[in-house]
């Protein structure tokens, strides 16, 4: 029997843009206390991977780094004290620091890892980490109840829609303000749209005439300060995109809840969300993956598939 005592792994050896991505090799990670190795199958590509490669996170991590923040796999080997998961198991999690999901192999925080269940394919898995959890968490930061209004800026991408999705469920009257390209993809959620741009505000207002009781932002910047005014109370805007912005407005960036990713697992298993995959690479196309992502105007998720 071979053992493999090496694997790839996607990296940035520097902080700056794509030509400081690489595909490199390193030993295979042996998990430390209380984390656990697993085979990646699936890892989910995010925004914040380039915003993390362009050190908009901090610019102090070791180099090179690797890269992918959320990735669903097989456990192959427990760190001490692990109890909890066995060798074999399927789960999804986030890589414990200085892994990276862009992997062969990488390790996950065993008390954060949630088990896979057999109705979630290893590819829609690996979106719930970032994506389904963001989307999760700005649906329930702020409760509002059936029949009130969500108005959702960045509508078109992959947490938008899921957003829109869970606000289905619910039963909130949505409005996703989003790129033209966009409206099959939202009004396939039940939702109205709104082409992003100029005069959004006042179509926004043809439909919310008494205003939003919910807006959840995934873009920030003007366009926030745009649609802010048609929120009934500043507390109720809530962003991924832009904290401060968010914040400065009278509302709050979005606040991770305790026990997050087991929940969206579940919605997803009751098949009330579909993370809607748009594409699969293998890791040796890392760098196609990341950069489809970076051009932005997508409609659903990138998963790169080792």
């Amino acid at each position: 029997m071979t053992v493999t005592t090496t694997s790839p792994v996607f990296v940035t050896a520097r902080y700056g843009g794509p030509e400081h991505q690489e595909l490199a090799e390193r030993p295979v990670p042996e998990p430390r206390p209380g984390e656990v190795l697993i085979e990646v199958r699936a890892a989910g590509v995010n925004p914040a991977d380039v915003k993390r490669r362009e050190g908009a996170f901090g610019n102090s991590a070791p180099m090179p780094m690797p890269m992918g923040l959320e990735a669903s796999g097989v456990v192959v080997a427990l760190g001490e004290g692990v109890t909890a998961l066995a060798v074999g198991e399927e789960v999804l999690g986030a890589p414990a620091r200085g892994q990276g999901a862009f992997a062969s192999h990488t390790v996950l925080r065993a008390a954060e890892a949630v088990r896979k269940p057999q109705e979630i394919s290893f590819v829609d898995a690996a979106t719930l980490p970032v994506a389904g959890t963001t989307a999760y968490d700005l649906t329930h930061q702020v409760e509002i109840e059936a029949g009130q209004s969500l108005l959702v800026l960045g509508a078109g991408g992959g947490v938008g829609r899921m957003v829109l999705q869970i606000a289905a469920v619910h039963g909130f009257a949505a409005v996703g303000v989003a790129s033209a390209a966009k409206r099959e993809l939202i009004e396939e959620t039940g939702a109205a749209f709104v082409a992003a741009g100029p005069g959004a505000a006042e179509a926004v207002r043809d439909l919310l005439p008494d205003g939003a009781d919910l807006l959840v932002d995934l873009v920030g910047g003007e366009p926030l300060r745009a649609l802010a005014p048609l929120v009934k109370d500043p507390a109720h805007l809530v962003s991924a995109a832009d904290a401060a912005t968010a914040t400065e407005l009278g509302g709050a960036g979005r606040e991770r809840s305790e026990g997050v990713l087991e929940k969206i697992v579940g919605v997803v298993e009751a098949g009330l969300v579909d993370p809607h995959v748009l594409e699969t690479y293998p890791l040796a196309r890392a760098a196609e993956a990341i950069a489809r992502v970076e051009q932005g105007h997508l409609g659903g998720k990138i998963v790169i598939v080792p």
